[in-house]
């Protein structure tokens, strides 16, 4: 099957519409969860500006959407206010939507939204790792990079005027959450529910005393230490996963610091 532009079409998920499309994967709202988590968030934030484009092929279905408002409601530890802030972007759920131009279709749709906004351009965090857009997309768009924050995120811009302020990282620090462990996560993203009751009964199995920090509004995402935003978990002091993981991942993880600590402790 060949996917072209006369096959698709983007359209608004609205708090209307969203449970009947569904969202990242998750389309029955009566079984999963995370839907459920996420269509409460959209109702929450559509009328502060909102938007969620999917790209909908006759042919394949659902096969990509894009993400994004007014930055001063950012789910992201950024300094964005005058800016469209980009959440998430996803083109290809079966390869032959990827390459076809549809992200740049996406990305259309929310450069159009913030000129008739009056906003200063558009904002995005990018990085090489799992769960976030790689940048390539957005620099060949006419993003540029802007600012960085560890391990491997990148804030990138598009200006309408140059002579605009920048969006910028806010470096929250880590000492808060230096005693036990620390799960946090937000509604914005629907994977922050999958294996978390799982990864905290581990954690009270390894006495790693777990707290669960629900982030529900964009004041507490934007305080969060890690740049993903909606997900992070926090080992005294130590960030140990900037995303969701399995609750395999996450033991293996522990299980490797407890190593690491015990050379240290036996040097020392």
């Amino acid at each position: 099957m060949a996917a072209n532009r006369n096959d698709i079409q983007i359209i608004d998920l609205t708090p209307e519409n969203i449970a009947r499309y569904g969202v990242c994967g998750y389309k029955d709202i009566h079984k999963h969860r995370e839907l459920q988590r996420k269509v409460d968030w959209v109702k929450r934030y559509y009328p502060k500006g909102l938007r969620i484009k999917a790209l909908i092929s006759k042919s394949g279905g659902y096969q990509g959407m894009l993400e994004y408002i007014p930055g001063e409601y950012a789910h992201r530890p950024v300094n964005a206010e005058g800016y469209m802030f980009i959440h998430c972007l996803f083109v290809g759920f079966k390869k032959e939507f990827k390459g076809k131009g549809f992200a740049s279709m996406l990305l259309d749709e929310c450069i159009t939204d913030a000129k008739k906004e009056k906003m200063h351009g558009a904002a995005v965090i990018t990085r090489e790792g799992s769960f976030m857009a790689k940048k390539d997309i957005f620099i060949k768009k006419g993003f540029s990079l802007i600012d960085t924050m560890k391990p491997d995120f990148e804030l990138l811009v598009f200006k309408f005027n140059d002579k605009e302020n920048d969006p910028k990282f806010v470096h929250n620090p880590l000492e808060k959450y230096s005693n036990g462990l620390t799960i946090m996560r937000s509604p914005q993203c629907p994977y922050s529910v999958k294996n978390v009751e799982a990864i905290i009964q581990t954690a009270n199995t390894l006495e790693l005393n777990p707290e669960l920090i629900e982030m529900n509004d964009y004041e507490s995402a934007q305080k969060s230490p890690c740049a993903f935003g909606t997900f992070c978990i926090i080992n005294k002091g130590k960030i140990v996963s900037h995303h969701p993981i399995s609750n395999t991942r996450f033991e293996n993880i522990m299980k490797t610091e407890k190593k690491i600590n015990a050379r240290t402790n036996k040097v020392n």
